[in-house]
């Protein structure tokens, strides 16, 4: 069984090597599906990581929402009491507020304007969990002041190497603001970019917006073991019309809005599956022209007494073979993309391990499927009639 294999392993091999032309046609149509595959996954996982990047990086472990609130970027406000009502639980360390708004950035250097989200906090509170923004937070307490994202994008202005000089004045919703610093936290597709400002500065740039109203409750636990118990407790203590979710759960309600109400997830599911029958038609017609010009030696093979199964072998080994030499290509040509496509982006691209396997998995079934159909022809064999 395996000798037979590896003849026609061996076989299917130098048959591709003949026809080198139609064989580099084939492998290049594998490598355009791999990489159209390869970066409609990317996009897509990339969409959803960056969407919940603002919760992965909250510094809470329990968080109240108004169950009105879509995503963090487009959510509705609740009392305030009601989050200070948790207060009360003895297993509750602290309870931050957090104000979330959208405005518009004056780009200080070219004055254009563009669309960024604007964070409400109070001056001594940390809501991102890392030690920048711990160590600049303070900044805040200055009068219409604000940290900036250095994660924006460039279409705000190159407010980092700005700062070199010191302070940085812009306007943001036709307000004057000082940019004293920056912190890292990124954008998404809902964000280009971000600004933090205390809470006095927040209620500037938006009037409309009530003091007493909040957009996302915060609240760190003393015992990280009784989370699952805290928010229980609290869910029942606090309004119904609020959720308390853990960080895992603000993560997937985040996520879910993309994927339930935006056609994006289907957009690049749609993408993958016609690269894929791109791919798959044009490994089928090179091996269907392959086979049909090859008829008279495989009708000789069948009269020598080589079984059907091993003539099937031959092709099915010709797809192995499209499919691996087309895929390492593919690979690195979608690594190099990935890497191009985040630095313009800012927005992160991983080329994990699970993704490779996948698409690798992906491109072997197409091939394999394609070498099927072209089977189709061999039935057709009979030697008496090509001799």
């Amino acid at each position: 069984m395996l000798r037979s294999c590896y003849f026609a392993l061996r076989l299917a091999w130098r048959q591709l090597r003949y026809e080198k032309s139609k064989t580099i046609a084939a492998i290049l149509g594998v490598i355009f599906a791999c990489i159209l595959v390869f970066m409609q996954s990317g996009f897509k996982d990339s969409l959803f990581k960056s969407v919940s990047n603002i919760p992965r990086k909250l510094d809470g472990d329990l968080f109240v929402i108004h169950k009105q609130t879509e995503a963090i970027w487009r959510g509705s406000s609740f009392p305030k009491y009601e989050l200070m009502r948790a207060c009360g639980h003895p297993d509750v360390k602290e309870v931050k507020k957090l104000y979330i708004g959208q405005a518009i950035w004056t780009n200080p250097q070219k004055k254009s304007k563009r669309a960024l989200l604007v964070f409400g906090v109070a001056p001594d509170k940390c809501i991102i969990s890392s030690d920048e923004f711990r160590s600049k937070k303070s900044l805040l307490t200055i009068k219409d002041s604000a940290l900036f994202d250095d994660r924006s994008k460039y279409d705000f202005g190159p407010i980092k190497e700005m700062l070199k000089t010191g302070p940085i004045e812009t306007e943001v919703n036709d307000y004057r603001i000082k940019v004293m610093g920056t912190f890292s936290l990124g954008t998404s597709f809902a964000a280009s970019g971000n600004i933090v400002v205390s809470e006095d500065s927040f209620f500037k740039l938006f009037p409309y917006k009530s003091h007493n109203r909040v957009d996302v409750g915060m609240i760190s636990i003393k015992n990280k073991d009784l989370t699952h118990q805290v928010k229980k407790d609290l869910q029942a203590l606090l309004n119904q019309n609020v959720f308390v979710f853990t960080k895992k759960e603000l993560i997937e309600h985040e996520e879910a809005y993309w994927r339930i109400n935006s056609p994006i997830g289907f957009i690049f599911g749609f993408g993958t599956i016609m690269g894929l029958i791109v791919g798959m038609v044009i490994v089928y017609q090179i091996l269907f022209t392959d086979i049909t010009n090859h008829l008279n030696e495989y009708a000789t093979l069948k009269a020598m007494g080589y079984p059907h199964s091993y003539l099937v072998k031959i092709v099915v080994c010709s797809s192995m073979i499209l499919a691996i030499v087309g895929f390492i290509p593919g690979a690195l040509a979608s690594a190099a993309l990935y890497k191009v496509t985040e630095s313009v982006t800012y927005i992160p691209m991983d080329m994990t391990f699970g993704k490779i396997l996948n698409v690798f998995s992906l491109i072997f079934l197409m091939c394999v499927a394609s070498g099927i159909l072209a089977m189709n022809k061999l039935k057709s064999i009979d030697p008496a009639d090509m001799f």
